[in-house]
């Protein structure tokens, strides 16, 4: 980084905790990570070892007064935790360090807040904030003085912090209204695609697994992605065909995270419903991932908490151009159903392979067989041509179209029934007997 770039970005003073508890312990290279995310320049990093927390600071007064020096050593603007911390250590820390203090919570809500960019996300994002910030809500001593009463200040009236206590339930109120607005809407666009027979397909996944390539590959589209947490925050859908399927939606959704703020959970409900909703899951996993397995975990244990672990679920191991004699592979349970397919989305190696994994997954009844088909149905077969349904096709000595044919029995459904036809009839009558 440049001096140039240094100087428009807030200096971070970091502070790692390892207290030997792993349920609890984060990454402290995933923390440094979200740090430069957020854009924040980090000018320190602290690992304090400490097997029991305090509730003043945390950590041990010992340590905050350590980090106090190391502030105006490193000229720090604030100084950023790598763990949850309380409304009454926050204020305690900012008032013994002299600078401001945020916790892993506030360094995700402003990362998801930088990220926001559709009407829908940035109101997410301002819920779970706003209701971040209730919690940090407390009197100060003048708000305490006023309570008592005074010259001017007896009577109705309320403190500045029940006003903005007021004002903030208002705005939550709002926001909340608009939100279940999107939500039903969401709701009506599932149900529309539920009613043509369309497959929902949603991906999800650790942060920066390289879901968005994944999805710009498959779908074609221009989709943002970088090498960042969070990269992709508003959820994206595109319309793709599938061969022996037909037409599915595709969804791109937020990346998760290991202890993912329930408060960023619940603000992004409807979002993440389209997984919920989804009638095949694609967990894409960074394969060279350190703590791939740990990561994999907290995927699952959001999943559950949106009730989509009920969701058939497809294992897709990316990024396995970073792996040295790892080649496109399928791996497939006892039943012969694809469990895991491992690709790289950068190089498009083993793209082919989690599509034919989708078809299978997602065809659960394939017609396959021969029809005769009459001049009067040349419409019918023209369509089937543009459904890739026809594996190939020769003409009799009457001069109709017999046609080997292979498509989801949904698709030949919905197709059948545009052109008024019954499809158990429809097949009785032009199946090619043997």
């Amino acid at each position: 980084m440049s001096n140039a770039d240094a100087a428009v970005r807030e200096a971070a003073l970091l502070v790692h905790l390892d207290n030997y508890d792993p349920a609890a312990r984060e990454d402290p290279y995933e923390f440094q990570d979200l740090v430069r995310s957020a854009g924040a320049h980090i000018v320190h990093f602290v690992t304090v070892h400490r097997p029991q927390f305090t509730a003043r600071f945390l950590i041990g007064a010992g340590k905050v007064d350590e980090i106090a020096q190391l502030v105006q050593l490193y000229e720090a603007d604030l100084v950023i935790f790598n763990h949850a911390l309380t409304p009454s250590q926050e204020r305690n820390l900012e008032q013994a360090l002299g600078c401001r203090v945020i916790d892993r919570i506030g360094l995700i809500l402003d990362i998801f807040a930088q990220r926001a960019y559709t009407h829908e996300g940035k109101l997410q994002v301002e819920l779970a904030q706003l209701e971040h910030i209730s919690t940090r809500l407390v009197r100060s001593r003048t708000d305490l003085s006023r309570q008592q009463g005074g010259i001017g200040l007896r009577g109705p009236g309320e403190t500045q912090l029940e006003t903005d206590r007021r004002l903030l339930r208002i705005r939550v109120r709002q926001i909340k209204a608009r939100l279940e607005k999107v939500r039903n809407q969401r709701d009506l666009a599932r149900r529309a695609r539920k009613r043509a027979e369309m497959p929902a397909v949603s991906l999800v996944g650790y942060t920066n697994a390289g879901k968005s390539t994944l999805f710009n590959r498959l779908t074609e589209s221009g989709v943002y992605a970088a090498d960042q947490l969070f990269a992709t925050l508003d959820p994206t859908v595109r319309r793709v065909e599938l061969a022996d399927v037909g037409a599915i939606t595709l969804a791109d959704t937020v990346g998760f995270i290991r202890h993912l703020p329930h408060k960023l959970v619940e603000s992004f409900r409807a979002t993440l419903e389209e997984s919920a909703a989804a009638d095949l899951l694609l967990h894409v996993i960074d394969a060279g991932a350190e703590e791939r397995q740990e990561q994999i975990e907290q995927v699952l244990e959001v999943l559950h908490e949106i009730d989509a672990d009920q969701v058939t679920l497809l294992e897709v191991y990316n990024k396995i151009d970073t792996l040295a004699q790892i080649e496109p592979h399928i791996q497939r349970n006892a039943e012969g159903k694809p469990e895991r397919v491992w690709l790289s989305a950068q190089s498009g190696q083993g793209i082919e392979l989690l599509i034919q994994a989708m078809q299978e997954l997602l065809v659960d009844d394939l017609v396959v067989t021969t029809l005769v088909l009459p001049q009067q149905l040349s419409r019918l077969r023209a369509k089937l041509f543009d459904l890739q349904a026809i594996v190939q096709e020769h003409y009799d000595e009457q001069g109709q179209s017999v046609v080997d044919i292979r498509i989801a029995r949904v698709e030949l459904n919905r197709l059948l029934s545009h052109e008024g036809l019954a499809a158990e009839t429809f097949l009785q009558e032009y199946t090619k007997s043997h």
